[in-house]
């Protein structure tokens, strides 16, 4: 009986973490395990909105692969991935080559979601990698350097709009918070000529959130200076501006902006769609175990899957939190399988949520209770490090992890 071929795509929360998974589950001589991912690197998506502003190095966020999984048994292929093949039981790369499989786990991640406004993917800038964060971080301050070397009145060169109020773009502004005194020292301007202007289509910001601790992150942004226009939604993004007005209506606005950042959602890999899975925004309804219906020996995990809560009838926000756990149980299932055994069921268990308002600020749910303030941060430091814990790597959390 040959040997079974375990391809993972993707080393973002969930495929990471089914390969240290599946390399403890399963022995040398049941399973060969590879993992395909653009980077040599993982990186920490969770934190990306700290480099993005400058409050953190984006080598902190990066743990390279090899130093999590055992190099003799998972294969690490380097490579972007243009479509799995379901009726060749292939992977195939853009480069041209193939990786064949018994048994595929798309773990792909997501990609910001425009929407179809316009100019919005050419003119604003994104947090979604270690490059698009250091190129956010480097415009921002090349920004003031901008307006201080040349003598510049153009206070578009120091407004900042953030388009999206969900948990990147709120905890992107409390680290702006942050940064943005440091940058008006640095650079010798007055911290009222700096302005944030956060936008989004909503009537509140962190949609769907606690009402509670909806109002406590509003109220405390506002404190500090950032400008909400709420119930408004982007119409056009130009090169240093965007016009925005109410979703229902013809009345809108523009703001000159040197620097625009989009936080206003993601969908799942387009390689979902080029493989031909039935999907929404490429993100495919799994079956209970995880796998793509009609296909059997295909597992979709993380921000490509949509599993449906069966409270509201409708998907779970794609987070690092479900990420994991899913990858936990697509390990159980492959491990399940290759031994002849029945699949089980994913159950979603919902341990909470805590976003950071700057670096000694949050709020929360977490089993069910709010927290706040210094609580809440450090509660956001605890599940950062947990990640290490996931990977079972303490080493690296003493390197990398926050205390």
């Amino acid at each position: 009986m040959n040997t079974p071929n375990i391809v993972i795509l993707g080393a973002g929360y969930g495929g990471l973490i089914t390969a240290v998974n599946l390399q403890k589950k399963l022995g040398v001589d049941q399973a060969n395990i590879t993992l395909i991912n653009k980077h040599d690197y993982h990186y920490q998506t969770t934190w990306l909105h700290e480099p993005a502003a400058g409050t953190m190095s984006a080598e902190q966020a990066r743990i390279y692969i090899n130093d999590v999984i055992n190099p003799s048994r998972v294969k690490l292929v380097k490579g972007i991935v243009e479509k799995v093949d379901t009726a060749s039981n292939t992977v195939k790369l853009v480069d041209g080559g193939t990786v064949p499989y018994d048994y595929v786990v798309v773990a792909l991640g997501g990609v910001p979601e425009t929407f179809g406004i316009k100019g919005l993917k050419e003119n604003a800038l994104t947090i979604s990698s270690l490059n698009s964060v250091r190129k956010i971080k480097e415009h921002i301050d090349y920004s003031f350097a901008e307006y201080k070397t040349t003598g510049s009145t153009n206070r578009s060169l120091l407004t900042i709009v953030v388009g999206g109020a969900g948990f990147t773009g709120i905890e992107f502004m409390g680290e702006l918070v942050n940064r943005i005194p440091e940058l008006c020292k640095q650079y010798d301007i007055p911290r009222e000529l700096v302005r944030v202007v956060n936008i989004e289509a909503a009537p509140t910001v962190l949609p769907g959130f606690d009402a509670d601790l909806v109002n406590y992150a509003h109220k405390w942004l506002e404190r500090q200076g950032i400008e909400f226009k709420l119930g408004n939604g982007i119409k056009e993004c130009g090169p240093g501006s965007v016009t925005f007005g109410p979703l229902q209506g013809e009345s809108t606005e523009t703001i000159e902006a040197n620097t625009i950042i989009w936080t206003g959602g993601v969908s799942g890999n387009p390689v979902v769609a080029a493989s031909g899975f039935e999907a929404m925004r490429n993100r495919v309804v799994v079956a209970e175990d995880l796998r793509v219906p009609g296909h059997e020996n295909v597992f979709m995990i993380g921000d490509c899957s949509a599993v449906m809560d069966p409270n509201s009838n409708r998907p779970y926000p794609p987070t690092a939190q479900i990420a994991t756990q899913q990858a936990h149980k697509v390990a159980e299932n492959i491990s399940a399988l290759i031994g002849g055994r029945q699949t089980s069921t994913f159950t979603y268990e919902n341990k909470g949520t805590v976003a950071s308002l700057g670096h000694k600020d949050g709020i929360g749910m977490v089993f069910g209770k709010k927290i706040y303030g210094r609580n809440a941060s450090f509660m956001k430091k605890v599940i950062d490090n947990k990640h290490f814990l996931e990977l079972k790597k303490i080493g690296l959390a003493i390197k990398k992890g926050k205390f």
